[in-house]
């Protein structure tokens, strides 16, 4: 069932508790056909019902007990599976927030998505189907078998040859079936990616008429996820034949030899009574265990994915963490030795010795070709990265990335394409600071310029937009942004071509309200729009992952290095 279920936090001792269980189950398992089969053989042999009155209720005993201890270990493992499972969507969400937007794009939203909601409910399935099944797979036929050998020795040899002929149709079903489960995770996998980007992009594909087509893509799609369930489904109904058929021929093998011995008179009627009603027994929980692991086989497939997800190095924490006392000020300084980013590790780096420092508030250009590591440095400066090699310091305390919780309360970030949660208007504005009033929240609409927009909606600033709710522009959702700045105070700014997907008639527009919100603060700004450089106080210039240059405007232009080059090809005008 996989070791890995092991390592989950807690799993010892309910297993210990369905060991215990399963023993008492055994033994009433044990009492069971013996007690039946002393009162169909006393009744066969003409003994009257009342005198077996003690024997009956024995036996009643002993399936009421068989009953009870099953239902407990049912309950006992539903309510560790929800435990464990509220548990890892929590371990689950903080890593992905810990691995941050980069890894959400290479993974794909619908994937982790699909983890998070449909894996983690998979898995929980499978933990709740599995946890019974592991010692009563191996506690119950060796118990039932030994009592078989103590009752007569040729029976245990008929069901100790046969159990592993049928654990081998097990494994050779088993590794077919798990190879067609990969193949439908991964088309279910690929699906939700498609089906998210689809949803996301309906309207640039209505626009551009390739809805159409792009429909037949997803049924392509679709049809490949069918094909690979219908599969799985395929070697589901083998192994549960083949572990009916093979479990039959064991019996009925017993039956036979039974009958053959109780007819010549070698053997007591109520021995082989007892026999018979446990060769079933002997191979039940095999069967069980073989039928739940077709039917929980995604849940393990989940839990290994979220598992190799949890088991990502980040770096997240700081070492030693900032004190909680530490805000960013006009004093304070931030200073990056010899960082270096290097995202495969036969790959090229993203990052390579990267050293600047930093001081006081003041707005910083970062500046560079496509792929020279602009929003690579943005994510280490907003603890979405740790740099696999270098030093970083702020006011002289070391940390090992920008992930501390107390340089996370300070940092405000506008990306490229802000996300809008389903809610109001009002509580996507709030998102840095949830406790804000009514008032506030109306002027931070204000500066952010969308006073208009919300004096045209039905709902003004109660609206709900995001998901499902009113669409807005890519510049309306960016002014959105931008309200969440005002309103968030915060003196860090990390923005990352928050404006690259603009009109430059929309960008020039924003522009005003933009500058006047990085007032008396600190700012990192990357961006490959260089009309932005003459108002920042310093610029970063990067070129393959390594700092080129470093200065001014007037600085690096006198310098007619890199960034005179970028200034020349771009042609905007600046002076």
């Amino acid at each position: 069932m996989g070791k890995a279920l092991l390592g989950y936090q807690g799993i010892k001792p309910v297993l210990v508790i369905m060991t215990l269980l399963t023993l008492v189950q055994s033994a009433a398992i044990l009492g069971q056909a013996a007690w039946l089969a002393e009162v169909v053989s006393a009744l066969f042999a003409g003994t009257p019902l009342q005198e077996l009155t003690g024997t009956t209720l024995l036996f009643l005993l002993a399936f009421l007990t068989r009953q009870v201890t099953g239902l407990v270990q049912q309950k006992l493992a539903y309510r560790y599976a929800e435990k464990t499972g509220a548990s890892l969507r929590k371990q689950l969400m903080e890593k992905l927030f810990e691995l941050g937007p980069r890894f959400a794009k290479t993974e794909g939203t619908g994937n982790l998505v699909t983890l998070v909601l449909d894996g983690i409910s998979r898995f929980r399935t499978f933990l709740e189907l599995v946890i019974p099944r592991m010692p009563s797979a191996g506690v119950t036929p060796a118990v039932v078998l030994a009592y078989i050998f103590w009752l007569d020795a040729v029976s245990g040899v008929i069901l100790l040859v046969t159990m592993p002929i049928l654990i081998a149709f097990m494994i050779l079903i088993g590794l077919a079936a798990r190879k067609q489960m990969q193949q439908q995770w991964q088309s279910y996998r690929v699906l939700s990616n498609h089906f998210v980007d689809s949803l996301r992009g309906l309207e640039t594909l209505k626009v551009l008429g390739r809805s159409h087509s792009h429909s037949e893509t997803i049924g392509r799609v679709s049809d490949k996820y069918r094909s690979a369930t219908m599969r799985t489904l395929r070697v589901a109904f083998l192994s549960s034949f083949a572990l009916d058929f093979f479990t039959m021929l064991s019996v009925a093998s017993v039956a036979v030899s039974l009958g053959l011995r109780l007819v010549s008179g070698d053997l007591m009627l109520v021995t082989g009574l007892t026999v018979l009603v446990l060769a079933p027994e002997y191979f039940l929980p095999v069967r069980l265990a073989g039928a739940d692991y077709h039917a929980t086989l995604n849940g393990k497939e989940a839990g290994e994915a979220i598992r190799a997800i949890l088991d990502r190095p980040s770096g997240a924490k700081a070492a030693p963490e900032l004190p909680a006392s530490f805000i960013w000020g006009s004093d304070s300084e931030l200073t990056l030795s010899r960082i270096q980013v290097q995202h495969e590790p036969e790959g090229p780096p993203s990052l390579q010795n990267v050293s600047v420092r930093i001081r006081g508030l003041r707005k910083i250009g970062i500046v560079g070709e496509s792929g020279a590591g602009k929003s690579t440095l943005i994510d280490v400066l907003g603890g979405f990265l740790h740099p696999t090699a270098g030093n970083i310091e702020l006011d002289g305390f070391k940390v090992s990335s920008m992930h501390a919780e107390t340089w996370l309360n300070q940092t405000t970030y506008i990306p490229q394409h802000p996300y809008l949660f389903h809610g109001s208007l009002a509580d996507n504005v709030r998102f840095y600071a949830p406790e804000a009033p009514q008032e506030e929240v109306d002027r931070a609409i204000a500066a952010a310029g969308l006073a208009g927009l919300v004096a045209g909606l039905p709902g003004g600033s109660g609206e709900i937009v995001g998901n499902g709710g009113r669409p807005l522009s890519g510049g309306q959702e960016q002014r959105v942004a931008l309200a969440r700045a005002f309103l968030s105070r915060r003196p860090v700014m990390l923005l990352d071509e928050p404006t690259a997907h603009l009109d430059i008639e929309t960008e020039y527009e924003l522009k005003e309200t933009m500058l006047s919100l990085f007032e008396n603060k600190l700012v990192f700004l990357a961006t490959h729009r260089l009309h932005w450089m003459p108002d920042m106080d310093w610029i970063i210039v990067l070129d393959q992952g390594r700092v080129a240059e470093t200065g001014t405007h007037e600085e690096l232009l006198e310098n007619k290095g890199i960034y005179y080059q970028l200034i020349m090809s771009q042609r905007e005008g600046i002076a």
